[in-house]
């Protein structure tokens, strides 16, 4: 009862199969058992009754045959309840195996229908599962699920084109705001007021510029990755990315580590793998404490570069750490409209890397700090670039 209620569908439908095949096979030796235990041999009645002395050795002899034959029926009767317990036995182990083998045959669409749904993602909507045969239930569950992903594939190919358009547009508009401003503060005789309000506005005009960028770069790497993509060394992304970075290293009196493999390669979009490794740069730097402390190493694991970047300070809870690759989200008080970036930096990395065929791990590490891991498939080094 506990396995038909908690179990597997595969287990509920063997032990179904199993318990009905055994059931029916218990029926059918107590049957049998039945009939054969009624079908007694008996002594048939003599029709000439025996006279003079032939009526005590009559007697003694009918006596004598019947106990044999009684013998002979317990004998018989051992003999078949012995036969239908081994027959019961070996109907229980048939029973659970056929049960299964059934089972298996009537979920194997199931099955089928589940792995190619598995292997379907959000930058895979346009496979279908296209399930042939008969108009049965299972054809219908695989039309219905067909159906669902075409309205999932519309939805999410609606969603990218209006966030990649809707900043492509934006940046019009924000562009005349900024040369307006330009216009106004260089007028002569602006007062102190005017000049310190088209500061505050240039600053707000770079933030919704550089969020207007995060989208655009978000919305191209939820499209995958173009045909014509390349080879790209990774430890090369890095160094670049920590140069750019020089000036606020030196401000906060970082100390960084490296320990780059040469010749780790990934194939993808160059500027994408670009902004994907300056973001995960970028984050160790704005978000570490003064005096801190980054280590940066690659590696090529199997068929893996793995690109790991660990940061020291205060320590963190693991749950806050797993809402960081979403948009907009930042640890702590650092909320919309905080000083500390846009809150698209990790969500655009973990895009980026899906894109390619890898994921981000972001771990809060228990000595304080973050550990942030983006692993991508490699490309085969050459020989000359191994020696």
């Amino acid at each position: 009862m506990f396995g038909l209620r908690n179990g597997t569908v595969g287990l509920r439908f063997t032990i179904l199969y199993a318990g009905v095949f055994l059931l029916s096979g218990v029926g059918l030796l107590a049957l049998t058992f039945l009939l054969a235990s009624e079908a007694r041999v008996s002594v048939p009645a003599d029709r000439q009754a025996p006279t003079g002395d032939s009526v005590a050795e009559a007697s003694q002899r009918i006596r004598h045959l019947q106990e044999q034959l009684t013998e002979v029926n317990a004998l018989h009767s051992r003999q078949l309840l012995i036969g239908s317990l081994l027959a019961l036995a070996v109907m229980a182990v048939v029973s659970v195996l056929v049960g299964r083998v059934l089972a298996r045959r009537v979920l194997r669409p199931l099955r089928t229908i589940t792995a190619a749904t598995r292997r379907i993602s959000a930058d895979s909507l346009d496979r279908r599962l296209g399930v042939s045969g008969p108009a049965d239930e299972v054809k219908d569950l695989a039309d219905t699920i067909d159906g669902l992903l075409g309205r999932l594939e519309t939805s999410f190919a609606a969603q990218r084109r209006f966030v990649a358009n809707a900043s492509h547009e934006l940046r019009t508009p924000l562009a005349t705001m900024r040369a307006s401003v330009d216009v106004a503060v260089a007028k002569p005789g602006v007062t102190r007021q005017t000049l310190a309000l088209g500061d505050r506005l240039r600053t707000q005009l770079d933030r919704v510029d550089e969020l207007l960028d995060g989208f655009l770069t978000l919305a191209r790497a939820q499209h995958g990755v173009p045909a014509d993509a390349a080879d790209v060394d990774v430890d090369d992304l890095v160094a670049r990315a920590l140069t750019g970075h020089g000036t606020e290293i030196a401000a906060k009196r970082l100390s960084v580590t490296e320990d780059l493999r040469a010749g780790v390669r990934a194939r993808g979009d160059a500027a994408l793998l670009s902004r994907m490794v300056e973001n995960v740069v970028d984050n160790a730097v704005a978000h570490n404490e003064e005096d801190g402390w980054i280590q940066v190493e690659t590696s090529l694991e199997d068929t893996e570069v793995r690109l790991v970047v660990r940061t020291g300070g205060r320590v963190l809870d693991q749950r806050d750490v797993d809402r960081l690759a979403r948009p907009f989200e930042r640890l702590g008080a650092d909320r919309i409209g905080s000083e500390n970036g846009s809150g698209l930096g990790l969500s655009i990395v973990a895009a980026i890397a899906a894109a390619h065929g890898g994921r981000l791990e972001l771990l809060a590490r228990a000595q304080g700090g973050l550990r942030v891991s983006i692993t991508l498939p490699s490309v085969p080094v050459p020989a000359e670039a191994r020696a």
